[in-house]
C-alpha cells in the first residue's frame, strides 16, 4: 500500500508550509461556520480544502513552487517584527553619514565614536 501511495506522488508537488497552513486555515473557517451556521464559510472552507488537495497533488511544480516563495516572502515581512522589537531593546541603530549604512551599537555606553565598516567614516554619537 505504501508502495502504491509512493508511486502515486511521484513527480507531484506534495505538502509545504503554504499548504498547511491551508489547511489550518480551513479547518478554522470549518469551524467557525458551524458555530455561527453559515453556509458561505462552510463553502469557502472546502473550496480552500480543495485548492489544498490540488496543490498537493499538482504536477506542475514549478509553479507550486512560486507560490510558495510567494508565501515565504509575505510571511517573512511579519515574522521580522518581534526580532527586530527585540533588537532595540539591547541595541541602537545608526545611519552613516556618508554611505547611509545601518550600525548596530549596544545601548547605554555613553558618548561613544563609531567607525563605519563599510566606509571609514568616524561619528560621535550618544549610544
Amino acid at each position: 500500500m505504501k508502495e502504491k501511495l509512493a508511486r502515486f506522488m511521484y513527480g507531484r508537488y506534495g505538502t509545504d508550509r503554504f499548504g498547511r497552513t491551508l489547511i489550518v486555515g480551513a479547518l478554522v473557517l470549518l469551524l467557525i461556520s458551524t458555530f455561527a451556521r453559515s453556509s458561505l464559510l462552510y463553502v469557502l472552507s472546502v473550496a480552500v480544502l480543495l485548492y489544498t488537495y490540488f496543490r498537493t497533488f499538482s504536477r506542475n511544480i514549478q509553479a507550486r513552487y512560486k507560490e510558495e516563495m510567494a508565501y515565504e516572502r509575505f510571511i517573512g515581512k511579519f515574522k521580522k517584527i518581534p526580532v527586530i522589537g527585540k533588537q532595540f531593546q539591547s541595541y541602537k541603530i545608526f545611519k552613516c553619514p556618508d554611505c547611509g549604512q545601518k550600525i548596530r551599537i549596544p545601548r547605554h555606553k555613553g558618548r561613544i565614536e563609531i567607525t563605519c565598516p563599510k566606509c571609514k567614516t568616524r561619528f560621535i554619537r550618544k549610544s
